[in-house]
């Protein structure tokens, strides 16, 4: 497993790029470059579990690892969800973490840092897509 980094400047501040990535209805936004109808159940907490989902019954649960608000969130990846239901992850990726880590620029606006552990199967997809998903995260921060 390797860790893929990806990073994007954005013009504006730390609180609204937060409010970006984790509220209801703009995750549904930045997150369609991964899928369609991706979308996430969470009460988003320290500690909490995360449905990451399709829209057609699959995805993934994880737990929120470490949540510092505006500035850090870490999940810690712990299952498949197929056909609507939780499963175990096989033992190659359990446990596997994405950090989202946001930092205040000189001069104003945000870095956002983000850092992957992905199966070698699975690096193409995301070093697709994920630049997609923060170039929807700058477009709707920015607005």
């Amino acid at each position: 497993m390797n860790t893929l980094h990806f990073t994007v400047k954005i013009n504006a501040p730390r609180e609204k790029v937060w409010k970006i990535l984790w509220d209801d209805a703009t995750y549904l936004k930045w997150t369609s470059a991964f899928s369609e109808g991706s979308h996430a159940k969470s009460d988003w907490k320290e500690g909490s579990k995360v449905y990451f989902l399709d829209g057609k019954g699959r995805g993934m649960y994880s737990t929120i690892a470490k949540m510092t608000p505006n500035e850090h969130m870490s999940f810690s990846h712990q299952g498949d969800i197929k056909d609507g239901k939780e499963e175990p992850a096989n033992s190659e990726w359990a446990g596997s973490k994405e950090n989202y880590t946001l930092t205040e620029m000189s001069g104003g606006g945000t870095e956002l840092k983000v850092d992957v552990d992905a199966l070698a199967e699975f690096e193409k997809y995301f070093l697709e897509t994920f630049p997609k998903a923060l170039a929807n995260v700058k477009e709707l921060s920015e607005k």
